[in-house]
């Protein structure tokens, strides 16, 4: 992924691996549940973004792996 994007290719994955989410350039969150319960944009923005929105289930578990101890509090980030 990372030499396609280095050669100036665009790369859209839908992913689920944290480590992959949090190279990501750009993260658009989907949610907040899965199935029925899910479907909507949550958050968008950087790894950084999306570990910083309380509503986000991703940015809670990606939050450590950034080396974040705490979550504060965030609204929604949208573009």
């Amino acid at each position: 992924l990372m030499r396609l994007r280095d050669e100036g290719n665009t790369v859209v994955v839908i992913e689920h691996n944290l480590d992959v989410i949090k190279t990501a350039d750009w993260v658009i969150d989907l949610g907040p549940e899965g199935g029925e319960g899910g479907g909507r944009v949550v958050a968008t923005g950087t790894p950084e973004n999306i570990a910083a929105t309380e509503a986000s289930w991703t940015g809670r578990y990606l939050g450590p792996l950034l080396g974040r101890q705490d979550r504060p509090r965030s609204a929604a980030v949208t573009a």
